[in-house]
């Protein structure tokens, strides 16, 4: 809802009806009386309290609350000199109305205490006016009390209706987003690696073809090989997210060592029982990484990765004798870092990164291994 206020509740036609008619029947009471002062003041008292209702509606400031009291001032008058009490409801309707919460229940609380007050006092003041009327008096109360909560709960429940339907859009605005990111995230970290072994393997090409042909024909097939595995992940990735094993991986991550020229070190089994899906695919992801920054930042000869024994985690070590991180940073250069870190907490894994022993650097990455207890429930 854009507004502040509501002129009419939902049905407007219904409450145009209900309108005039307790717009009329206030001069059936003033017209009762036989004095022209009183039928003067009694008639300038319903236009005021039509101008007033109007302004209040029209207020959108703290000068609400003034036009308000004036609009309880006047059905106050109008009840005690000719016992016309049925405003209240207008100004009922209007308090049920006002959103913030302090102003609906104080202006809530001092409108039926008025208009309690002003009926008992109309009743020592001339009983006969108003004990006629009192069925009606008593179902005016009931409105006076019960109309303004209803009107606040159906505003305050409209608005939520509101705020869900804005919450859902932009959940399927965020969930696009972050299935964007997710894709760019998995072609860096699938097509990453693939082609910077192409990358390799060309310049190792173009330093045997001259010195060593064979070698240099058998690491174009290799070139080709390559090329032809990674189209087909892309194709695997679009279509289904394919779950990588550690032991694909490792195959790969040797492949990519020898074409480096990059002394590999393997310490442990790639092979973890119970582990789950999910949790095999992001270690393999973030071994995937943490071999392609090796190759493409370190500048190391050597590297050695380890798989330790389960514990309660399952924990990938790759550690390299290069240049180590840059004085005073955190983080590698690229998104596949971050990729890492993204991938891991969503299984609650942690990312570690240290001074390796020979200098360089030291990444470790793990998951809980408590993990698959929680699945297999």
């Amino acid at each position: 809802m854009s507004s502040w206020y509501n002129l009419f509740p939902r049905y407007p036609w219904l409450s145009i009806y209900i309108w005039v008619i307790f717009c009329v029947l206030p001069f059936f009471f003033i017209f009762r009386t036989s004095e022209p002062i009183n039928i003067g003041i009694g008639i300038v008292m319903v236009f005021l309290f039509l101008l007033c209702y109007r302004f209040s509606f029209k207020s959108q400031s703290g000068l609400v609350y003034m036009w308000l009291a004036f609009e309880m001032a006047i059905t106050i008058g109008l009840t005690l000199l000719f016992g016309y009490v049925y405003l209240a409801l207008f100004t009922a309707f209007f308090i049920g109305n006002i959103r913030r919460p302090v102003g609906f229940f104080i202006m809530y609380g001092i409108h039926i205490a008025l208009t309690i007050g002003a009926i008992v006092a109309g009743f020592f003041i001339e009983i006969e006016l108003f004990l006629p009327q009192v069925h009606f008096l008593i179902l005016t109360l009931i409105g006076v009390v019960l109309l303004p909560f209803n009107l606040y709960n159906r505003n305050n429940q409209e608005k939520l209706e509101g705020q869900l339907v804005y919450a859902q859009e932009r959940i399927s605005e965020l969930t696009v987003v972050a299935e964007r990111q997710r894709i760019a995230r998995d072609l860096h970290d699938t097509l990453g690696q693939k082609l910077s072994l192409i990358g390799l393997k060309s310049d190792l090409v173009g330093k045997l073809i001259t010195r060593d042909p064979e070698r240099a024909a058998r690491e174009l097939q290799d070139i080709r090989q390559t090329a032809s595995v990674a189209l087909n992940e892309v194709r695997e990735l679009v279509s289904n997210m394919k779950a990588v094993r550690l032991t694909e991986e490792l195959a790969r991550v040797q492949q990519v060592f020898r074409a480096a020229e990059i002394d590999l070190t393997i310490i442990g089994e790639a092979k973890y029982q119970d582990i789950t899906p999910i949790a095999e695919n992001v270690l393999s992801m973030c071994l995937k990484e943490a071999v392609t920054n090796v190759v493409k930042h370190s500048f190391a000869s050597r590297c050695v990765i380890t798989f330790h024994p389960v514990s309660d985690h399952f924990a990938i070590t790759v550690s390299d004798n290069g240049i180590g991180l840059l004085e005073g940073k955190e983080a590698l250069p690229g998104n596949g870092l971050n990729g890492m870190r993204e991938r891991l907490d969503f299984v609650n894994g942690n990312l570690e990164i240290q001074k390796g022993q020979d200098g360089g650097t030291a990444m470790t990455f793990m998951i809980p291994s408590i993990l698959k207890n929680i699945v297999k429930e």
